[in-house]
């Protein structure tokens, strides 16, 4: 007799390890830049150059990429930059993590300051933080179906699990040329730029997967002219296209993350010659995992009837699909700028940032605290800080819904910023009013009894000599027809038809007559 089997692809986590790096140094300004008077704003970004695995260890090197936004010290205080990076190279203990192992690593930029050491030189100190995981995929064999001529007794079982059926990377890029509206000057230098990810959304289709997302991009620059001007420009776009992916189905699920992997702005000539238009090449390197809920029946005991049947088990570990779901939590706050610094004529651009205290699992779903840190870079009427930046932080508590969530689940979540808006209320505070979004897939592993062997031999005499031919029997209170069954090697069917039974059900209590033989 031999066992047909059913593939079931699974993923798990195998092994993680997190780290926290610091760095620090004295960077010079380039001789090409003035002097620095006031410090503005700073931003970092974190690039991994190599991510390599060892045995027990990962090798991460890279280096930290920063923008630092100044006053100049000339008689007319100009906004300036500059730029320069941080390298790093860390090796991190990964138990069980082994040379094949793909390595993925979540960065975090935790703290980056910049202080004034001279108008020539500056210090930078960073706290990054990386998040190392290895997710191993692998195969359960589910018993499904039994072949051969011997006369068995065939239990079956429906389980519920989500397998995996793609796990890929992909990029989807996105172009766009922004103009310059009349009214500002031409761009001689952009001096400060951000560009930021709001709503992306997946819709999952029949071989293709739907994005769609806004891009809002800011630029402060020095224009063309007398006196070289400072300007800024602020536009927000909605991008959208489809992706092809094979063997993709509207039903499944998807769990897809997005980040930003390469970013190039150019300044362009418009049809006039004139430097008005700007290029926006983003890159988005996206990490796909589908999965298929399915209810999968599979065998759970076999008896013989004139052989001895020997089951052989082991344990699976499988996963359900708990639920999948998205909300939004609108805060709102006021905050001031700070004592001493000059006050707001008109907010230049206003970023957020959500920063996670902690995720925990109550009652209702996935607890959430954290705050949003919004940070403002406006002009002033002060002809010694013509700019500036204040910043403040919303706190927030909010919960996810996950209805029969446990303990014992398994999730992963994301977290982004759709609406954002910070308006004046004086020269002195300002009213912020944030939508954060908030991603997550929940699942709940449990263990499967699964046959992994069926072993056919004779039965033994002695024992069939025992057997009765003829029993009166009395249902026990957790008896059933399979129970009966197998203890007295009868086939359900011939049960049920000797007692005119219309199901396999039997009450505590209720008398059956068995007769052995072969229906």
């Amino acid at each position: 007799m031999d066992l047909i089997r059913k593939n079931i692809h699974i993923d798990r986590m195998k092994c993680r390890a997190g780290t926290q790096v610091t760095l620090e140094d004295d960077i010079n300004i380039a001789d090409v830049r003035p002097d620095v008077y006031q410090l503005v704003e700073e931003q970092g970004e974190i690039v991994i150059e190599e991510l390599r695995a060892a045995q027990d260890h990962v090798h991460i090197k890279g280096k930290l990429r920063f923008c630092v936004l100044y006053l100049s010290d000339d008689d007319v205080r100009r906004p300036s930059s500059m730029e320069g990076s941080l390298p790093f190279e860390e090796q991190v203990y990964m138990e069980g993590v082994v040379p094949t192992d793909g390595v993925v690593v979540k960065k975090e930029l935790e703290d980056l300051s910049v202080g004034i050491i001279n108008s020539r030189k500056l210090s930078v100190q960073a706290l990054i933080s990386f998040g190392l995981s290895v997710e191993e995929l692998y195969d359960e064999e589910a018993a499904v179906e039994l072949t051969g001529q011997e006369p068995v007794e065939v239990k079956r079982k429906v389980i519920d699990l989500a397998g995996l059926v793609i796990r890929k990377k992909d990029i989807f890029r996105v172009r766009e040329e922004i103009v310059i509206p009349t009214g500002h000057p031409n761009i001689f230098e952009i001096l400060w730029e951000t560009c930021e990810l709001a709503d992306v959304q997946f819709r999952l289709m029949e071989g293709r997967i739907a994005v769609q997302g806004q891009i809002r991009i800011f630029f402060l620059y020095e224009g063309e002219g007398e006196g070289r001007p400072a300007s800024w420009y602020e536009h927000a776009f909605p991008f959208s296209g489809l992706l092809d992916c094979q063997g993709l189905r509207e039903q499944m699920t998807g769990d897809i993350t997005c980040s930003v992997g390469h970013k190039e702005i150019e300044v362009k000539e418009d049809a006039d010659g004139e430097e008005r238009v700007v290029s926006l090449e983003l890159v988005l390197d996206l990490d796909m995992k589908i999965y298929e809920e399915e209810q999968t029946e599979i065998l759970s005991d076999v008896y013989g009837v004139t052989k001895e049947i020997d089951v052989v088990t082991g344990t699976a570990r499988l996963k359900q699909l708990r639920m999948k779901n998205t909300g939004r939590a609108r805060l709102s706050g006021r905050f001031r700028v700070a004592e001493g610094m000059p006050k707001m004529q008109q907010i230049c651009h206003s970023a957020c940032a959500v920063q996670l205290a902690e995720v925990r699992i109550v009652k209702e779903g996935l607890r959430v605290t954290g705050a949003a840190l919004v940070k403002n870079l406006y002009a002033s009427q002060d002809t010694e800080f013509p700019f500036s930046s204040c910043e403040g932080t919303v706190p927030f508590s909010y919960i996810l819904e996950i209805p029969g969530i446990c303990d014992t689940d398994t999730w992963r979540l994301e977290t982004s910023v759709s609406e954002l808006s910070v308006v004046m209320a004086d020269g002195e505070e300002a009213d912020v009013k944030v939508t954060v979004v908030f991603s997550g897939i929940v699942f709940a592993p449990y263990e499967e009894p699964m046959i992994r062997e069926i072993r056919v031999s004779e039965p033994d005499p002695e024992m069939l000599e025992a057997l009765p031919g003829i029993v009166a029997y009395i249902a026990g209170e957790n008896d059933s027809l399979w129970e009966i069954g197998k203890k007295y090697h009868v086939p359900i069917s011939r049960i049920r038809e000797i007692n005119a039974l219309a199901e396999d059900e039997v009450r505590p209590g209720e008398k059956l007559l068995i007769v052995k033989g072969v229906s």
